[in-house]
């Protein structure tokens, strides 16, 4: 089966890592040139093509994948308002949307009747992992889909994911399963930054509560992510930013809000995040919250 062409909106930290195992696997590969990309060389040396605009990008893809903030990147993607026309006024008939980005499940729905109404298919992918794994190709998948749509987009996904899982039928069930993701991930890692914090206060060495945590309740993906920042200040291991961490918060507590379910612990995350937003740390890796919690009171 030929394999579809592909444009993709959002070249950067995850969406590099989309494109380079695209590109690697033969897939025809078109990007939105934008400021806000990573490095595209060697995707340009892999025969991908650059595309100044997004009419440019709609008129060349079968596919076209979004790899954007959130929902308002998104729907300025789709609907314009920025200064250019969104994608859908010049979508071939067809085209498949995928938007791996993370999104208001509410949105999504509005965004995925809009691409039928524009003659396209939808469905959201939203990922989880962090860019190392997007750069092998392993990451986690959520999709919301049609079965047909979600068995025939299982050879282009793929190409960059090593789990995908199907969320559901409705538009918005991929959306929905990545804020419980990211609520209960980023959760983590915010409650071990400010145990971490209190540890330092206390006089308990890092490498001791690291250890202990290791070896008890405490183990987990979370640890791993920001273990390596309370013993040695590298962040690396979690490319995101508490900023980002806090879209996610505030996307999650919007939607439990809207379906009546208990938040209490999701609004202390998020105003632990909004805290530290407004005070300026925004753009700072998360694990850096212990270095910030350490420095209040």
């Amino acid at each position: 089966m030929a394999k579809q062409s592909v444009g993709l909106v959002g070249v950067g930290l995850m969406g590099h890592g989309i494109a380079l195992n695209l590109a690697r696997k033969g897939w025809p590969l078109g990007y939105l040139d934008h400021p806000g990309n990573q490095p595209t060389d060697d995707l340009d040396a892999l025969g991908a093509t650059r595309h100044a605009d997004r009419a440019a990008l709609a008129r060349a893809s079968e596919v076209i994948i979004l790899c954007v903030t959130g929902t308002p990147q998104v729907e300025d993607v789709l609907f314009g308002g920025t200064g250019e026309g969104g994608l859908l006024a010049t979508l071939r008939p067809g085209t498949v949307i995928v938007d791996c980005s993370t999104a208001v499940p509410a949105s999504t729905a509005r965004v995925a009747a809009a691409v039928a109404q524009a003659g396209g298919r939808f469905l959201d992918a939203p990922m989880t992992r962090t860019p190392r794994e997007a750069a092998e190709g392993r990451l986690n998948l959520l999709v919301g889909a049609e079965p047909a749509l979600f068995s025939a987009m299982q050879p282009l996904l793929a190409a960059f994911a090593e789990n995908i899982f199907h969320a559901g039928s409705e538009a918005g069930a991929g959306h929905t399963l990545k804020l419980l993701h990211n609520f209960v991930s980023l959760g983590f890692v915010t409650l071990l930054g400010e145990a971490a914090a209190c540890a330092g206060k206390a006089g308990i060495a890092p490498e001791v509560l690291v250890d202990v945590l290791r070896k008890g309740g405490g183990h987990g993906a979370a640890l791993d992510r920001l273990g390596p920042y309370v013993l040695g200040g590298d962040s690396s291991p979690m490319k995101f930013s508490i900023a980002n961490a806090r879209k996610d918060l505030s996307y999650y507590v919007a939607m439990a809000e809207g379906l009546g379910a208990e938040r209490a612990v999701a609004g202390g995350v998020l105003a632990d995040l909004d805290g530290l937003v407004d005070a300026g740390h925004g753009s700072d890796h998360l694990p850096v919250i212990v270095k910030h919690f350490a420095a209040k009171g």
